[in-house]
């Protein structure tokens, strides 16, 4: 047994924002074990207070640039809601047309950049440009037309211009939604190849289990990604879907000193939200195509291993491709028709909106005065609501290598993994500052 481990392992490489990994054990005994979020929060709740409605969505885009998108549709959701304004079926079908675009955008590059390099035993992506030429070309052409499906509809990929409350500005042209169809076609071999990849290093993804409660959106349109309603899923196989107007009862907002992020809990100590928790909960809405890479991944639900995250980002990315189409075939079968976004008038309320982002469930609550001026603002990021998760995770994971006897750099390697398996989004979740005042 190691007599000693000192892992002190400062900004975690490979994913967004600052996060520290912090263990230490004698002789086999655990002495400190620790997820720690340093990162400098950004306040963007103040930043929006006072300003008019049509500001707000636009401001809070910039929460994420991986996930602008999804902070835009909650946003331009929750004035929606506050005001009163419901959107046309063809707005709903392009918002979540576009949705899907960035999910396989942001999957593919969390699957093929961020994870890869572990799973092929290099530091990053770069020695793979050389030693597996194909496959860093195949991840920049799908992450080229995951950027251009999201571009197509909402005008960019990252702070996307078009969105607006009511609908869009401007809509994507019938030739375009054409071109984006027959680009999603194009990449289906793509797809077949990356299944391919995936199942050769399958065996190199660290098993472990830990039952915990899975949090994300439940639709009766379709998989949950853009609307729904909170669906909370207990290793028991429990299920509740609460109201999204109550979303304060399900994330419970609470400070640890280990972060400038805030954490949250439930039902349990922590539960986890992003692809993992959706397939957990929406299994049977897959489409069927993702269903079969689902079984030749041997990826079975309910799955409590949080490394097999990345599994499910990638078995949504196909749901995406395949479910894109089917909303093209759609939209294009009706015909786009240009709809005029009808002049608002702003009255005082209070409106909560909420898409699934890549990383997991996203809620924006705003209230308005009279005149469309945000009174109060709350934004519950995605990673911040896995902190917890992630700090359960190490709990249970570390003493389980110590018992096993591993060395010091394959624990470093599988806490390091264990944490860019859950593609954390860490600045976007940093909503807290301890401060002293000195007189």
């Amino acid at each position: 047994m190691a007599q000693k481990i000192n892992i002190n392992l400062q900004h975690v490489t490979r994913v967004e924002g600052h996060g520290n990994i912090v263990v230490n054990a004698t002789n086999g005994k655990l002495e400190r074990c620790e997820w720690q979020v340093p990162e400098s929060p950004r306040f963007f709740e103040s930043m929006v207070r006072g300003r008019h409605f049509s500001e707000i969505a636009r401001i809070t885009s910039r929460i994420c640039g991986i996930c602008s998108v999804g902070h835009q549709l909650a946003s331009v959701k929750a004035t929606e809601n506050a005001f009163g304004i419901e959107v046309s079926e063809q707005t709903d079908k392009l918002r979540r047309l576009l949705k899907h675009g960035e999910n396989f955008d942001s999957h593919i590059l969390h699957v093929y950049f961020l994870v890869a390099p572990d799973l092929m035993g290099v530091g990053s992506v770069m020695p793979l440009a050389s030693s597996h030429p194909e496959i860093v070309k195949r991840a920049l052409a799908m992450k080229g037309l995951g950027s251009r499906w999201s571009g197509i509809i909402a005008g960019r990929s990252t702070h996307p211009v078009r969105i607006v409350p009511g609908g869009f500005s401007m809509l994507a042209t019938e030739a375009e939604l054409d071109e984006l169809k027959r680009s999603i076609l194009n990449a289906v071999s793509d797809v077949e190849a990356t299944l391919e990849t995936l199942q050769s290093v399958a065996n190199k993804i660290p098993v472990f289990e830990r039952a915990t409660e899975y949090i994300g959106l439940v639709d009766t349109v379709e998989y949950g990604l853009y609307d729904g309603q909170i669906g909370c899923l207990m290793p028991d196989g429990q299920r509740t879907l609460i109201d999204l107007k109550e979303y304060r009862s399900v994330t419970n907002e609470w400070v640890s000193p280990l972060s400038t992020a805030k954490y949250t809990r439930h039902q349990m100590e922590s539960y986890m939200v992003g692809a993992l928790a959706r397939i957990n909960l929406n299994f049977q809405q897959l489409h069927p195509q993702a269903k079969k890479v689902a079984e030749s991944l041997g990826f079975y639900v309910p799955c409590h291993n949080p490394y097999m995250n990345t599994i499910a980002q990638f078995i949504e990315a196909v749901h995406s491709a395949y479910t894109g189409i089917d909303l093209i075939d759609s939209l294009l079968d009706a015909g786009l028709r240009e709809e005029d976004v009808a002049p608002i008038k702003p009255r005082a309320g209070r409106g909560v909106g909420s898409v699934d982002v890549p990383r997991g469930i996203l809620f924006h609550d705003y209230e308005y005065d009279d005149s469309g001026l945000c009174t109060s603002a709350n934004c519950v990021i995605p990673t911040n609501q896995n902190h917890a998760n992630i700090q359960s995770d190490m709990d249970k994971l570390v003493p389980e290598m110590l018992r096993a006897n591993k060395g010091q750099p394959e624990m470093e390697l599988n806490l390091e993994m264990l944490v860019r398996a859950y593609d954390p989004c860490i600045s976007c979740s940093t909503h807290y500052l301890d401060v002293t005042f000195v007189k």
